[in-house]
């Protein structure tokens, strides 16, 4: 049955009032992820965002003052690009009065008063000087103080150039640049162990504090305020706040052992790659920076498990709780068969949405490390290729393998959690 003409004219409405939505929607999301698509397969470096052009400087060499004396006017010239070559490319300047031509340059006219040359095609990070010998006339030795000089004309250049990310040249070099690289395996390792640990251990800490918070008590109100402090407060200050708390030198943490016998040095948390421990008489290695910065984000984000679980646990209905209570169960045993069931779904999401984000998460790493001793995520491999050095299509190739390996994470839990749910 075909929709009428009320039903059609609803259906135009709704279009038309979900049309900049979409085109919102596209602007902020699907054309950044488009464009890094698109970088990902250029050579395209951080300095071939800038189109070649051909640059040009005038000088007058000399002091011509009376008629006869010689000088010269000399042009600077080169490309910009050290990679990229420039098609016919013209000077054009005003030439200035009074001064005649001893000769010129095979490429070079003057008509009208004004200087053509034709310099042809330049080559990649091509340089040379374009000098003319000139003669003083009359006119110029007439001239007053204030009279124009040559270089107060700038001279025009003009070129035609190829831009990289508008052209036809692909390549898969920048994705071979980043497998190849030989620290790519232990970089995804330490990006999985930060992702899922910080994840897991803010998930456990918010469930922990939300169970502290769940039950009255005097003063509940202050400390929720208090639980919240690491997530609100700026991260650039709690970094630091933790850099000089663990200094090696001056921190209080490795004065405060220091005097209590449990080190005879102090520890350089973050600068230490692997730091040895004594378990059960073996001795085991483990990363210290990188337990460190795991650390710092299960501290900084808990509060967000906090208040999404504290809110689950308070729209529970006590009747449950109350009836397991009377048949003895224990607090244990409540948590594991009542809470946990009833707070699956909201710690599923909650695990979704923080691997995510601590997947991405780049600048707590580098304010505390940098990426040094141990701590180089697939993040800081971005900024380091696309900035550092300033190869943007190797930095915009990280960020695609990045994009492929959530969308398989995100894949794989949501088949897991539908299979839970048996759907």
């Amino acid at each position: 049955m075909k929709p009428g003409p009320l039903a059609r004219r609803e259906a135009r409405l709704a279009r038309a009032m979900l049309a900049p939505t979409v085109l919102t929607v596209m602007a902020v999301v699907l054309l950044p992820l488009a464009a890094t698509f698109w970088i990902s397969v250029k050579p395209v470096e951080l300095a071939d965002l800038r189109p070649p052009t051909p640059v040009a400087r005038e000088f007058l060499r000399g002091k011509p003052v009376n008629i006869g004396d010689s000088a010269a006017v000399e042009y600077r010239l080169r490309n910009s690009s050290p990679k990229r070559p420039i098609r016919s490319v013209i000077l054009r300047d005003e030439w200035p009065q009074g001064l005649s031509p001893v000769a010129l340059d095979s490429r070079c006219r003057i008509g009208d008063g004004a200087l053509t040359c034709d310099l042809g095609d330049w080559p990649p990070g091509h340089r040379e000087r374009l000098k003319l010998e000139v003669v003083a006339q009359a006119e110029w030795a007439a001239r007053s103080a204030d009279s124009a000089r040559p270089a107060d004309s700038r001279p025009v250049v003009s070129g035609e150039s190829d831009n990289v990310l508008t052209s036809a040249e692909f390549t898969w070099k920048n994705f071979a640049r980043v497998f190849d690289a030989d620290q790519f395996s232990a970089i995804l390792k330490i990006t999985f162990f930060y992702a899922f640990f910080g994840t897991f251990g803010a998930l456990v800490a918010g469930l922990f504090a939300a169970q502290i918070l769940n039950r009255p008590f005097r003063g509940r109100g202050i400390f929720r305020g208090l639980f919240l402090f690491p997530y609100v407060a700026p991260v650039i200050a709690m970094a630091y706040t933790w850099l000089v708390v663990l200094n090696p030198s001056s921190g209080a943490l490795n004065a405060l052992l220091t005097r209590m016998g449990a080190i005879d040095a102090p520890i350089n948390f973050f600068g230490t790659r692997n730091a040895s421990v004594e378990l059960f008489g073996m001795e085991m290695q483990f990363p210290l920076a990188l337990t460190m910065v795991t650390a710092f984000e299960v501290w900084r984000y808990f509060p967000l498990s906090l208040l999404f679980i504290l809110a689950r646990m308070q729209s529970e209905s006590g009747e449950i709780r109350e009836a397991a209570e009377m048949d003895g169960a224990s607090p244990f045993q409540q948590f594991h068969h009542l809470a946990l069931p009833q707070l699956a779904g909201i710690l599923s999401a909650l695990f979704l949405l923080r691997f995510i984000w601590t997947f991405n998460k780049f600048d707590d790493i580098f304010l505390l490390t940098g990426g040094a001793a141990g701590t180089r995520t697939l993040t800081v491999s971005v900024y380091e290729q696309g900035f550092a050095l300033g190869d943007l299509g190797a930095g915009c190739a990280a960020a695609v393998v990045i994009f492929f390996l959530l969308a398989l994470f995100s894949a794989a839990h949501f088949r897991f959690a539908a299979r839970e749910e048996g759907l």
